[in-house]
């Protein structure tokens, strides 16, 4: 390419030099050698384009493809032999479903016709949606894009429909117009893609956005109500399931606590009968031993035990007629001082 275009500007140069030569030729050779200049001026003209860094340019030849030439300054046949055709490659292109813009900005305004016949669907439990959805896409083979699918947009917006009523389809209402808006953007954008490829249409999905999902306007305030009911059962669902929460590990605790108390007292009788069998066991064999002295201390021990248990003590005589105490043993006996000093006061 550089080589042909040096060569045509020499061409070029060369013409030029021969019209200022012409002065004795005679005039209409002079209008055959104009001509012949304009035709050499329209060819270079025809012949040299750019190409923008953002753009690709697909060149045919006799309408037969022939190359794709990136950014920069090229050459071509000129006269129609080889044909340009520029195609945007880093522009986000998009096409909008149920609705349309007619003036983007910083306020943005739709248009107020209705497009039910994109927009309303059938969900899988069988109820309808109004859903609006953008597709954002850009051009990856220029030529693919401009010559191997007719009517690509048309064909873009067909496929784009056909693969959002799948998705739809398979969910119920709920999910389409609350949790599954984001699933099912994302599972559409998939789908596409994987179309688009298997037709050869150029083209890459950068993004599908679920612009905006209702119930038809004709059922919209039957659904609100649906909706209200719906949200109502499910907080009285939660509010129980609340309830039991709280309730029920309460309650097990209680019960848990109940069978550890009831074990710890049973192991402790275990562990007290136990004692005391060990205990009988020993004073019986000092009883063998010893029994006399065995009897004495157990009597003696005994009755230590039990005369601690009275708060007064008497003492039993059968020939006296009235009962004398033995010990006032909660009375504090008098100070050694107090008699001493009854008698000083006495002299």
């Amino acid at each position: 390419m550089p080589n042909e275009f040096s060569e045509f500007k020499d061409d070029v140069r060369k013409v030029g030099d021969k019209l200022k030569n012409l002065s004795g030729v005679k005039s209409g050779g002079q209008a055959a050698i104009v001509v012949l200049a304009l035709l050499l001026l329209a060819a270079g003209f025809s012949s040299i384009y750019t190409i923008d860094p953002e753009e690709a340019g697909v060149i045919l030849r006799f309408g037969r493809y022939l190359d794709t030439t990136g950014p920069g300054l090229h050459f071509k046949l000129p006269f129609g032999i080889d044909k340009l055709y520029k195609v945007q490659l880093t522009t986000i292109r998009k096409e909008e479903f149920g609705f349309r813009t007619s003036q983007a900005g910083v306020v943005t305004r739709y248009e107020n016709a209705e497009y039910n016949d994109e927009s309303l669907m059938l969900t899988g439990d069988l109820n309808v949606a109004d859903v609006e959805w953008i597709l954002q896409y850009k051009v990856n083979d220029p030529y693919k894009f401009l010559f191997h699918v007719r009517n690509v947009n048309k064909n873009l917006r067909d496929v784009s429909e056909a693969i959002m009523r799948l998705v739809v389809g398979d969910r119920s209402v709920s999910d389409v117009l609350t949790t599954e808006r984001v699933a099912i953007a994302d599972q559409v954008k998939v789908k596409m893609q994987e179309t688009f490829d298997l037709y050869g249409m150029g083209v890459t999905v950068t993004n599908v956005i679920l612009q905006d999902v209702n119930p038809p306007e004709t059922v919209k305030d039957s659904f609100n109500e649906v909706n209200a009911a719906k949200q109502e059962q499910e907080k009285m669902v939660n509010e129980a399931w609340e309830a039991y929460n709280q309730a029920i590990p309460e309650e097990k605790g209680k019960a848990d606590q109940t069978i550890q108390v009831a074990e710890g007292y049973a192991l402790e009788r275990i562990n007290k009968a136990d004692g005391e069998a060990k205990r009988f066991r020993a004073l019986f064999r000092a009883y063998v031993q010893a029994p006399a002295v065995t009897r004495t201390r157990l009597y003696l021990e005994k009755m230590e035990e039990v005369l601690k248990r009275p708060k007064q003590v008497y003492i039993m005589d059968p020939a006296a007629k009235t009962l004398l105490p033995l010990l006032n043993l909660k009375e504090r006996p008098a100070p050694a001082s107090a008699p001493a000093a009854a008698a000083g006061g006495a002299q």
